[in-house]
């Protein structure tokens, strides 16, 4: 390992020093272990110690900038307010089935769509860098499959396609056409790149969102849509992930900024140093407090995490930092992390507060890179054995020493 490179030698388990500094309360010990329960109330056999929860689920980090840090007063969702919400889209037999719509296809005449997929950066413009593979659709099912589990997640059975909007559209129209099997054409405004990181410029969200609704299956708990090109939401935006319509059931997420070229170059992440801007290296107390200006609580040695879910994943995390970097894995695991937190919210799932999660708000993609890729306990509201082969079915995409771990504390509780 080079010399500069951080040894991580005590874990944040808790908020940062700067969520002391801010109106956001994190709610204390019991009241998370109740709101993790269906009935709201824990039986007394049933009460972990606040540092065994915390040595599987840390608190979330709230540094300066992140969403809680933004939004501080953003109301907690227990699992038995979810049960209970009217809102709430109820699982059938004759709807269960989560579709995922592949990468469109792109015109002939549009071919300047396939600049909105190319990062116009410096460490992006060789011959090299150019042939990295993007995530393939095929893998976000497989990992949606054991992510869920046990829903059945299936490919839409028919292949969306980017297509001029009219016969007299120039090739770079302020408008595309969308078109899934045989539905209408949806209209997709267009806008140049405001940071000009993609030459070819973006695709408005919203209109995909449409898309969407249009194109949902009548067997269909939820439709994701994968789209390739950059995306807005909004006119002030200069950029947008992904948005979910949990209510209606559809979600849609871009890959383009999740592009490993884009680190440290642009793109809409800014990392304090890169060693620590993904999950879980970002529980470093050493970097949090970098990041706070000011040492605080919660920390714990590393040497004494090691039999721990969270330190077995720093420690895996430390000996992945002598590898070479398996970008294009990279680039896939940031796709699929948010991809399952936008399906979070077609099942209802609010943002969650209580603790490091998926479904974590955040606001911006050096804050997505930083959350962890696994429900917390509100978000288990399946039985145990259910919990117990999800889990199995996951290692073989992420963080095999966090899931090991996770198990055996599993079979002591």
């Amino acid at each position: 390992m080079s010399p500069n490179k951080c040894k991580h030698e005590q874990i944040q388990l808790d908020t940062s020093p700067h969520a002391l500094t801010i109106p956001f309360q994190r709610p204390p010990h019991p009241k998370r272990l109740a709101a993790a329960t269906p009935s709201g109330r824990v039986p007394q056999s049933l009460h972990p110690s606040e540092q065994t929860l915390a040595q599987t689920f840390p608190g979330p980090l709230v540094l300066p900038d992140d969403a809680l840090t933004l939004d501080p007063k953003e109301p907690p969702q227990s699992l038995r307010s979810w049960i209970r919400s009217d809102q709430r889209n109820p699982l059938t037999p004759d709807r269960q089935t989560i579709y995922v719509a592949p990468f469109p296809t792109i015109s002939s005449s549009l071919s300047h769509l396939e600049e909105q997929t190319v990062p116009t950066t410096t460490t992006a413009t060789t011959t090299a860098d150019r042939l990295l593979k993007p995530p393939q659709t095929e893998d976000v099912i497989s990992y949606l499959k054991a992510f869920y589990h046990p829903l059945p997640v299936h490919p839409l059975p028919t292949t969306p396609s980017f297509e001029p909007w009219n016969k007299s559209s120039k090739s770079k129209s302020k408008y595309i056409g969308l078109k899934i099997g045989n539905n209408t054409v949806t209209r997709i405004r267009t806008r140049p790149c405001p940071d000009q990181v993609f030459q070819g410029g973006q695709l408005n969200l919203d209109d995909i969102l449409d898309a969407a609704l249009e194109a949902l299956p009548g067997d269909a708990y939820a439709l994701v849509m994968l789209v390739g090109q950059d995306l807005y939401e909004d006119e002030e935006d200069v950029f947008c992930c992904g948005r979910a319509y949990g209510q209606s059931r559809v979600a849609v997420v871009s890959c383009a900024r999740y592009c490993p070229l884009l680190d440290g170059d642009g793109g809409g992440i800014s990392l304090n140093s890169s060693e620590h801007g993904w999950w879980p290296a970002a529980h470093c107390k050493a970097f949090v407090d970098s990041v706070c200006g000011d040492p605080g609580e919660g920390g714990v040695d590393r040497e004494v995490a090691k039999g721990w879910p969270v330190g077995a994943a720093v420690d895996a995390v430390v000996g992945f930092e002598e590898e070479e970097e398996d970008m294009e894995g990279v680039w896939f695991a940031r796709l699929a992390r948010t991809v399952s937190h936008e399906l979070g919210h077609c099942l209802c799932l609010d943002h969650c507060v209580y603790y490091a999660c998926v479904m974590q708000s955040t606001a911006g993609v050096a804050e997505d890179l930083r959350q962890p890729p696994y429900l917390c306990p509100l978000g288990r509201g399946d039985a145990e054995v259910v919990v117990r082969e999800r889990y199995l079915a996951l290692r073989r995409f992420w963080y095999y020493a966090w899931l090991g771990r996770r198990l055996e504390v599993m079979d002591r509780e």
